[in-house]
Parts: C-alpha cells; structure tokens; sequence
C-alpha cells in the first residue's frame, strides 16, 4: 500500500528534533568539563611529561665512551685515550669483568703479553655503545702507534651467559613486570570497586579498610612466585638466562618490591574517583621510573645530580636488587639495602593509603 504524503507538521517536529548522536557527545564533554582531574590528565599531564622528558634527553653532545684497562697498559695508548675524551677505568680484570656485565663500561681494553703481540678488545657485540666503543678506542690506537707501525688489535666477543646484554635486560624486565602488575592489580581494583559501588556494601557488611586493604595487597603476593618461575622458565629456556645467586633472595628481593608498588598504589587509589583519574595518577608514579631507573639502559647514563634521586626510587632498587642475584650471584645480606629502599616507600605509602582512603 502506498503511503501517504507526510504531513508538514510532522516534517517541521523532525526538522527541529535534535540529532541524538549529537546531544549524547555534548553531554559527555559537559561531564569531562566537571571533572578537573581528567581535564589535568588529558591536557596538562602530557606537557609537563613531556618537558621533563624534554630536559632529560635535550640536544647534548655525544656520551663520552666509558672503557676499562686493566693494569699493564702503556702510557703512550692510555694518554691518547684520555686526550681524546675516552672515560678510562684502571681496573683489575675481575672488577672489569662485572662492570662490563652491568653495562657501566662498553669495552674492556687487555694490553700485550709481549711487545709485538696484539692488543686484546673485549666487548658485546649486540649492545651498540660498545661496537661504538671498539670503533672509536681502535682509531685511537692506530694514532698513537703511527701510521708506520699501526696496532696489532684482536677481538674477544662476549658471549658467555651472564655477561651478554640479554642477561641485563631480562632481570629490568621482571621488575617492571612486577611493578606495573602490582600497580594495575591493586589500584586499578580499589577505584573500579568504588566506581560499582562495591565499596559502599563493603562498608555496610561491616568491613575495616585495613582488612580490605591488606587482602589486596597479599592477593597480589600471591602471584609473585608463579609470575616468576614462568618468565624465568621462558628466559632459561630461550635466551639461557640463569640465576646465578640465591633463590630465597631473589623471592625476597620480588616480594619486597611488589609489596612496596602494592602499598604505593593503595595511597594512589584511596582517594581517585575514577578510572580516568587514577590511571593517570598511575602513569605520574611509574612513567618517570621506567624513564630512569634502569630497565632497559644502566641508570648511570643520567648525569651525576640525578644519580642520589634516582638510586632510592623503588625500581630502581628493584632492578639493581635481580640484576646483583641473577647475574652477580649475591645472597639475602648483599641485597639488604634494596630491602630497606623498599620498606622505606612500603611502610609510609601503605599508612597514607589507609589514613585518606574513602569508601566513597
């Protein structure tokens, strides 16, 4: 059947009606526009990230080459690495050794047995500072022998377990992983809990905010082994990444700095409204850590006013804390202070989150 003309009446109503897409988005800008947290975290936390991001890494010149020579190494090649801006570490081999593990040294420079024998480059070819490093420390050399009788140079390239970059990175890996599971797993649970309005019924049942809280945070505990007997498993079998030191400190070690992340996020969480809010509240404490402490590059890259800062922050504690077991095989007492470190934010944070948390 053929419908009808429509009526100008009707056609007036619709032309005037407003679009729903439309009145639905205004009356979400309208909500954002009544909460300055979000406003904070959409707009001004992104520039002052990125100025301070902006200063750390501002146009500088090149990062000096930090090498290591052990003892026996002639004046002549040594004075000509220092005047031509080398950073020089006299060391003894050992000492070399575990500072070229760590990432604070790209090249460890061996002097001849005898004269006529060939100097000695050990360095890991899969990090670029040191194949930067063997560059620039070879050109020197042949300079200072003279182009009549250049350096005899031969390579030595790491690539045992324990002194390769891999065994570096995996242990900042683990530390961020605990860090941002601890973070997420509890903050992110105390305000989605406070979005539903779970929290309300908590605190009809009866329910004290210590209890509640500290269930948290030991749910969270709970999971630490299993996290890392699998990224140790995968990391051993992959990558042949051993540990090398104390399982009991490796356990206290990830334990100590989860707990510490758990308490941090309970003060983040206690007041956050929402997950807008809370998220970028989040961001504000992690952020500027993985930046600094040492996750995927020695935080001794950063210049020396920094260095007291970032030493205390919990993951910087954390990273050093795996790296000193997996890969310098310490026990429970050489890893002592990352404990304190971790007690000294644990503690505080925990009572400021259980002081202003709001069921509300």
């Amino acid at each position: 059947m053929a419908r009808g003309p429509t009526s100008p009446v009707t056609s007036e109503s619709q032309a005037r009606r407003p679009n729903a897409v439309v009145q639905l988005t205004l009356m979400r800008l309208r909500e954002i526009g009544r909460e300055p947290g979000v406003l904070f975290w959409s707009f001004g936390f992104p520039i002052l990230l990125s100025l301070a991001l902006g200063v750390a890494f501002r146009a500088r010149g090149p990062d000096p080459v930090v090498v290591a020579t052990l003892p026996g190494m002639p004046t002549a090649l040594h004075r000509a690495l220092v005047q031509a801006g080398v950073r020089v570490e006299d060391l003894d081999p050992q000492a070399a050794a575990t500072e070229l593990r760590a990432g604070r040294v790209s090249l460890i420079v061996v002097p001849s047995a005898l004269p006529g024998q060939p100097l000695i480059f050990r360095w890991d070819p899969s990090r670029a500072e040191a194949r930067s490093a063997r560059a620039a420390v070879y050109a020197i050399a042949q300079h200072a022998a003279g182009q009549n009788d250049p350096q005899q140079v031969r390579d030595e390239e790491i690539h045992d377990v324990g002194s390769r970059y891999i065994d570096f990175l995996v242990p900042g890996l683990i530390a961020m992983n605990l860090m941002s599971g601890s973070m997420w797993g509890v903050a992110w649970v105390v305000v989605h809990m406070r979005v539903r309005k779970l929290l309300k019924r908590f605190l009809a049942a009866p329910m004290r905010r210590r209890d509640l809280l500290m269930s948290l945070g030991f749910a969270r505990l709970a999971l630490i082994p299993l996290e890392l007997f699998v990224i140790l498993l995968f990391a051993q079998l992959f990558f042949r990444v051993h540990v090398t030191g104390s399982y009991v400190a490796l356990l206290a070690v990830a334990l100590a700095g989860s707990g510490s992340f758990a308490a941090i996020a309970i003060a983040v969480a206690s007041r956050a409204q929402n997950t807008e809010t809370v998220s970028g509240l989040m961001n504000l404490v992690m952020l500027p850590m993985f930046v600094t402490s040492g996750v995927f590059f020695p935080s001794s890259n950063f210049p020396a006013p920094l260095q007291p800062i970032i030493h205390v922050l919990p993951l910087t504690a954390l990273c050093d804390g795996l790296r000193m077991v997996m890969t310098d095989g310490a026990g429970l007492v050489a890893v002592l202070p990352s404990l304190v470190i971790h007690a000294a934010w644990g503690i505080p944070s925990f009572w400021l989150g259980l002081r202003y948390f709001r069921w509300t």
